[in-house]
Parts: structure tokens; C-alpha cells; sequence
């Protein structure tokens, strides 16, 4: 790993709670409230009890590789990037330096569709979220934040756990009355499923992409270890936060199967929690979750702001992406990441107003892009414990017992770049290939060539595979 080059400047410290609160507020997000009718469409009671269990086993054994990997590796930051690139060389840490980031700007897009929604409700002019009228107050909104990041990384952490607490206690109200009020004949009607889903299996597998982008923020303490004061907190927030997310996710996704029939539910608009509760117990319910979205959803998108702009700004200070993406203010805040981070929600906010399924196929793509980070981070804890690198004063016990969940991990990131579908995977290659861009000023800054053999061939298979991606597009079997 390249020495920092600002290596003696002292960063603003956070402690487990901090950590804790950035991995819940990552997570919490605009994911919960469309849980009810997102699974609706594609799953019964039983598919989706099985797709919770199989996506939280799953990324109960990523949360581990990360809590491990933060232990064994203390001397990487940003470890969804630092991981990959650690392991298998400094494109592949690009990419998923550039992955990453980009699907944090998309799924920060959903954030301002589904405010502008649910304002709609008292503004008409922003019903549905789209519109310019809608566009306009989501860009007000994201440059206000912009400019609450830029206050410094203290002050927006001390917002973030005021946020977090704020925009739990909404989501319990929900689970809590929707339980209190479930009907045992509706909920048996919605067991094994309708007439519209398919096997168990087809259930399980088109559930799977919902519950990655729910979970996406399980790496967030990962994210921004560098300002950990204590490493070993870093693997604590992750765990912790997992467990007590994953239990109120899946909460909300069984209890509104007892509410109204999945078909009722799946034509809900979004989000369609409101809608749920609002049939059970009248309008104030609908209202109630709406001001929970609010505040949920602008805290998530705090956290995803932070994130993002950090894997940058980590990367740059690596020397793994260019040098001006590294500057930082007096507060310690990546001051051009930080920007290039606001500029591409933009320009991703501006494009939806030209998409008429924005909403759905942004939470999908977002979803899409963390795969490839998680599948190196995981892999990398694999190649550690096979080659026994950082297990020299362990029990042999202890490395086949992380390598086996490093394995499940992996295996689980592949079977879930299976349930995303080829369509998803080429797009991401169709915006990989722009970026690498990035890499080739990277390396001219550099003096060096821009890719090695192996570097050129990870490329050219990236560039096939955008080419297939826009052939699709052309063709009309991908579409937005």
C-alpha cells in the first residue's frame, strides 16, 4: 500500500456509537419503506421468510468478513475498496473504488424521488416525485446537504445519530400495529403466494436484488475506519448494526403480508409502507410513515454522502485515483470528492426526468454495482486464510473457521450477481468503461503506462462487456 502523503495530519475521531449509528443510518434508508410491495410483487410469506434467511445468513457472513478483515488489516481504509485493491491489484481496487461510489450517487437519486413523492401528498405539483418542479426541490436539498458535509465530519455524524434514533422509531410503530392488527386469514391467503409468482425458488431468486439493496451500507463503518478511534470498534458497529437492522427488515416485510392481500399490496404506490398502514388504521397511518420516510431518508442520504465521498478521497490519497480528489479542508472534509459526489447525483437526478421507471431500475442498478466490491472484499478474506497471510499467531482452528465463512460469502455475492440477471451486470460495465478515465489520469500523473497485461485484459473484457450492454439496449432485451 502507497505511504499516505498526509499521513501526519490528525483526523476528527469517532467512537462505536458514531460507527454503529453510520452503519444503521446507511442501511435505514428508502429500501424499508417500499419493502411491502417490492416483495408483494415477486414472493408469498414463505419465499420471503426464506429470502430473509438466505440474504441474512449471507450478509451475516460479509458483515464478518468486514468485522475480520478491519482486525487483520488495520492498515487499510475504506476497506470495500482498500480490500480489493490489497488483493487483487490497483484496477480492480479501482473499480470497485468507482462501482461503489457511483451506485451510492444512484441510490442517493431515490432518496429526492421518494421525498418528492411522499411531499406530493401535500403539494400535488410533486406527486410521484417526478417532474421539474420535483427536480428543483431535490436539487436544493442535495446542494443543503452538500454544504452540511463540507461543515466537518463531527458535526455531521452528531446530525446522523440525532437522525438515526429520529427515523427508527416510526419504522417500530409500524411493525408493532401491523402485528397488533394482523388478520390470520389474510396472512394464510398470502402464504405460498399468487397466481402471478412462480416456485419457491423463482420467489426466492426475485427477491434476492431487494434485500441486497436494503443491506447495502452493512460495510458503512468499514467505509470510514480511518476515523475510528478504536479499530476493533470498526467490526463491532458492523455486526451490531446488521443484526438489529436485518430483524426490523424483515419485520416489516411478513407483518403487512396479515394487513391486506399481496396483490392489493403489490399495486401500492411507493412508499408503499404508508400505504399499508394507512388501510389498517386510517389516514393518520399513512401520515405517520411519511414523516418517517422524511427523516429517514435524509439521514441515509447523509450517511451515503460521507461514504462515497470517502472511498474517493481514500483512493486518491492511495494514488489510485487523481491527486485533486484528495485535497481536504481545515475541517478534514474531502472537500472535490465531496463535490464530484454531489455533481453526479445531479446529473443521475437531472436523467430521471427522462425515465419512466426511475425509481425501481435505480434501486436495481444501485444494487448491482456494490456486488462487485463485496465479491473482492470476500475473496480477499479468502486469499488471506488460504495463504495463511496476517494467521501466523493463530489457532489452525480459528483460520478454517474464517475461511469458511469467507467462502459462504463468496458464494453468496455469486449467487447474487446470478439473481441480479446479465442485463444489470453489462450496464455497470457500460459505466466502467467512461471512468476508467479516472485510472488513465491516474497513472499519466503518475509517469507510469496506463495498464499492465493482466490490467488490459481485466479492461478488455470490461469494454466487451459495455459493448454487449449497449448492443442490448439497442436491441431492446436491457431496458431502463
Amino acid at each position: 500500500m502507497t505511504e499516505r502523503r498526509n499521513s501526519a495530519r490528525s483526523t476528527e475521531k469517532v467512537g462505536l456509537l458514531s460507527l454503529m449509528a453510520l452503519v444503521v443510518g446507511s442501511m435505514v434508508g428508502a429500501g424499508v419503506f417500499s419493502l411491502p410491495q417490492r416483495f408483494a410483487q415477486e414472493a408469498g410469506v414463505l419465499g420471503a421468510l426464506v429470502a430473509w434467511a438466505v440474504a441474512g445468513a449471507g450478509m451475516l457472513t460479509l458483515a464478518l468478513v468486514f468485522q475480520s478483515l478491519a482486525l487483520r488489516r488495520p492498515d487499510l481504509d475504506a476497506g470495500v475498496y482498500a480490500y480489493a485493491r490489497a488483493g487483487f491489484g490497483e484496477f480492480a481496487g479501482f473499480l470497485s473504488a468507482v462501482g461503489y461510489w457511483a451506485g451510492a450517487c444512484v441510490g442517493n437519486v431515490t432518496y429526492w424521488i421518494l421525498i418528492t413523492s411522499t411531499l406530493g401528498a401535500v403539494f400535488p405539483g410533486l406527486l410521484a416525485g417526478g417532474g421539474f418542479v420535483a427536480a428543483l426541490v431535490s436539487t436544493v436539498g442535495l446542494w443543503c446537504f452538500y454544504h452540511l458535509v463540507k461543515r466537518g465530519v463531527r458535526e455531521a455524524n452528531a446530525v446522523n445519530r440525532v437522525v438515526t434514533i429520529a427515523k427508527v422509531v416510526p419504522i417500530l410503530v409500524f411493525v408493532l400495529l401491523a402485528a397488533y392488527l394482523l388478520d390470520p386469514e389474510v396472512f394464510a391467503q398470502n402464504l405460498t403466494g399468487a397466481d402471478y409468482t412462480g416456485s419457491l425458488f423463482e420467489q426466492v431468486r426475485e427477491t434476492m436484488l431487494i434485500t441486497v439493496f436494503v443491506f447495502l451500507g452493512v460495510e458503512g463503518a468499514s467505509v470510514y475506519s480511518r476515523h475510528a478511534r478504536r479499530r476493533s470498534d470498526v467490526g463491532r458497529a458492523t455486526v451490531l448494526g446488521f443484526l438489529s437492522v436485518s430483524a426490523v427488515f424483515a419485520s416489516v416485510t411478513i407483518v403487512s403480508y396479515g394487513i391486506l392481500p399481496m396483490s392489493q399490496i403489490a399495486e401500492l404506490p411507493q412508499p408503499s409502507m404508508a400505504g399499508v398502514l394507512a388501510s389498517a388504521v386510517g389516514p393518520w397511518g399513512g401520515a405517520m410513515v411519511g414523516v418517517g420516510l422524511l427523516v429517514s431518508v435524509l439521514g441515509a442520504y447523509l450517511a451515503w454522502t460521507l461514504m462515497a465521498a470517502e472511498v474517493l478521497f481514500v483512493a486518491a490519497e492511495d494514488r489510485d485515483m487523481p491527486r485533486f480528489l484528495a485535497v481536504t479542508d481545515d475541517r478534514d472534509v474531502p472537500v472535490n470528492a465531496l463535490l464530484l459526489t454531489t455533481l453526479l447525483t445531479q446529473a443521475v437526478l437531472v436523467v430521471t426526468l427522462f425515465s419512466a421507471n426511475a425509481f425501481d431500475f435505480a434501486l436495481n442498478l444501485t444494487a448491482a454495482l456494490s456486488l462487485f466490491p463485496y465479491l473482492l472484499t470476500a475473496a480477499y478474506a479468502v486469499r488471506l486464510a488460504a495463504t495463511r497471510e496476517t494467521y501466523a499467531d493463530d489457532l489452525p482452528s480459528t483460520r478454517r473457521r474464517e475461511l469458511a465463512i469467507a467462502l459462504a460469502a463468496t458464494v453468496y455475492t455469486v449467487f447474487l450477481v446470478y439473481a441480479a440477471g446479465i442485463g444489470l451486470v453489462l450496464l455497470g460495465c457500460v459505466f466502467y468503461v467512461p471512468a476508467t478515465l479516472l485510472f488513465a489520469r491516474t497513472r499519466r500523473e503518475r509517469g507510469e503506462r496506463v495498464f499492465s497485461a493482466r490490467e488490459l485484459v481485466l479492461f478488455t473484457a470490461v469494454v466487451i462487456g459495455a459493448a454487449v450492454g449497449l448492443a442490448g439496449l439497442g436491441a431492446g432485451w436491457i431496458t431502463l
